[in-house]
């Protein structure tokens, strides 16, 4: 298994123990358990970012267009999901763990198709150098500000 995505694998897991931390507040203030989901959140949004912008284009070129396309509709139901919590967790948690909850559900079936179909196509056929490339710039990827996920982009 790469490093690549190994690395992308533990962000799911990182992703995924955040989102439960805040699920699992039921609307209390626990200042932990919101840092760690507003974390889990940023987290994915990058994540998402680093995905649409890096990986998916190698991908597309080696005849994974329509998995690609997939995943890019599946970050577009959860992007409005993000946004909500945002705003949510902006405003005191109220209605956080309900929202963590209908994410995580997403994400378990994402996650799922995305390291058993794109990772295992990414670690079977990309060469190692790109490999390396597209891990390193996983490492210091930062979303822009403003930026949204593909398949929530105006058309030209």
């Amino acid at each position: 298994m790469s490093e690549l995505r190994t690395e992308l694998e533990h962000e799911h897991r990182v992703i995924d123990d955040g989102l439960e931390a805040l699920a699992t507040t039921d609307g209390r203030p626990d200042p932990l358990g919101i840092a760690n989901g507003q974390r889990a959140v940023d987290l994915l949004r990058r994540h998402i970012y680093f995905e649409e912008e890096s990986l998916f284009p190698p991908l597309r070129t080696l005849g994974l267009f329509g998995p690609v396309m997939v995943m890019i509709q599946e970050h577009a139901e959860m992007w409005p999901l993000l946004d909500a919590l945002d705003r949510d967790l902006a405003a005191g948690a109220d209605d956080s763990a309900r929202l963590c909850r209908e994410l995580l559900s997403l994400l378990a079936v994402h996650n799922l198709k995305e390291e058993n179909i794109l990772y295992a196509g990414v670690d079977a056929e990309l060469p190692e150098a790109q490999l390396g490339a597209l891990s390193a710039e996983l490492g210091a990827a930062m979303l822009p500000a403003g930026w949204t996920c593909t398949g929530l982009q105006p058309r030209p």
